[in-house]
């Protein structure tokens, strides 16, 4: 017997911030956490809920294209985010094939890093802040604000005191952040920005894997497979691995 399908997210979360009052309605989600080399990648999706809250009751009235996917009550016709989940419950194919298709129906998306030199000095949340905070800032820089967000895990690394980059332009939090465990299966705009977050870091991990090819980072993409760290153990560390950890050299 197959095992049962876990059910797809859905925009519950959302909707309940929406009648808060908030319009625009993030959802966040990092990766690259736990890996030993290459930036840690944060996600930011936004959705504008004038267009899939029934009624607008949203923070201000429908936009015109409500319309166009929705029925008179406003309820949509159908979910422009078929098949987006998690990106771990995802291929690598599905994830690629999904990613372009999200700036369809998100109002704004981005994703921000943070350098392993970044992470060795502040330590992993401070740098998540500081990845959350560039995907905050270019979200905003092409026009779309963010009303309120959820972030996916029980603590709130957006709110970790800023201690780097101070040379870069300050970033405001949204009014309301919810924290939330396994947003990333439950809300789809988590599960987009996860997407979004893998597809993007995946792809900056396989370049950097012709640069050093002998740690096979297009296949582990910088987790610790015991490949990795028998290559470490050949090859030493590089600039991309984070030193600060306990890489076994």
């Amino acid at each position: 017997m197959s095992p049962a399908r876990k059910p797809a997210p859905t925009l519950d979360v959302e909707r309940d911030l929406a009648r808060t009052g908030a319009r625009y309605v993030a959802g966040m989600d990092e990766v690259g956490r736990g890996a030993l080399a290459g930036p840690a990648s944060v996600g930011v999706v936004v959705m504008d809920m004038a267009r899939w809250v029934p009624g607008g009751e949203a923070g201000s009235s429908p936009s015109s294209s409500a319309s166009e996917s929705s029925t008179g009550s406003g309820v949509p016709v159908s979910e422009p985010w078929h098949g987006v989940r998690d990106s771990k419950a995802l291929s690598a194919a599905r994830r690629t094939a999904l990613a372009p298709t999200i700036a369809s129906w998100a109002a704004g998306s981005a994703v921000g890093h943070a350098q392993p030199a970044e992470i060795d000095a502040v330590g992993i949340n401070a740098a998540l802040h500081l990845a959350g905070l560039r995907a905050l800032g270019a979200v905003r820089a092409a026009g779309t604000p963010v009303d309120a967000l959820v972030l996916d895990g029980s603590y709130n690394w957006l709110d970790v005191a800023p201690v780097l980059g101070q040379d870069e332009d300050p970033v405001e939090l949204p009014p309301l952040v919810r924290t939330l465990v396994r947003a990333d299966a439950l809300c789809v705009s988590v599960a987009a920005a996860s997407i979004l977050a893998k597809v993007e870091r995946d792809a900056l991990m396989a370049q950097l894997a012709h640069e050093h090819p002998e740690y096979g980072w297009d296949g582990n993409k910088g987790y610790g497979s015991a490949s990795h760290r028998d290559a470490l153990q050949r090859f030493g560390v590089t600039p991309q691995h984070r030193r600060s950890w306990n890489l076994g050299v």
